[in-house]
């Protein structure tokens, strides 16, 4: 599986952006997908995730109500929508897939990630 986020850019507090995971591979169905981020000098964290089927999802607490994952195995593609955007949500987003559960939050857990793509929130 082959992963390729895009979306990230610069965006105003309390503004939006919407990330897209471009992936590849005949066994994307069949793996949940993740967000995780990095901000500089911190560890990549989680952000959400979603089942391979996309009738499950989990969230970091702070997210929710927030952020939103969606997936369309159909055209192999993951979004991250993100509404209300803070400073503190600065950093490269990855995309991840795993082959475990959807309620995985460790980034060891995840066998495949993409390049990451740079969100930059300006107060």
């Amino acid at each position: 599986v082959q992963l390729q986020a895009s979306g990230g850019g610069l965006v105003q507090a309390g503004g939006s952006l919407r990330l897209s995971c471009a992936t590849s591979g005949r066994t994307f169905s069949r793996h949940t997908m993740g967000w995780f981020r990095q901000a500089p000098g911190k560890e990549r964290e989680f952000v959400a995730a979603i089942s391979w089927s996309g009738g499950s999802t989990s969230y970091v607490d702070s997210e929710k109500g927030r952020f939103t994952i969606s997936r369309d195995n159909a055209k192999n593609m993951v979004y991250l929508q993100m509404n209300s955007l803070k400073p503190e949500d600065t950093a490269v987003y990855y995309c991840a897939a795993s082959l475990g559960d959807y309620r995985s939050r460790v980034p060891s857990l995840y066998d495949y990630w993409g390049q990451g793509t740079l969100v930059t929130v300006s107060s």
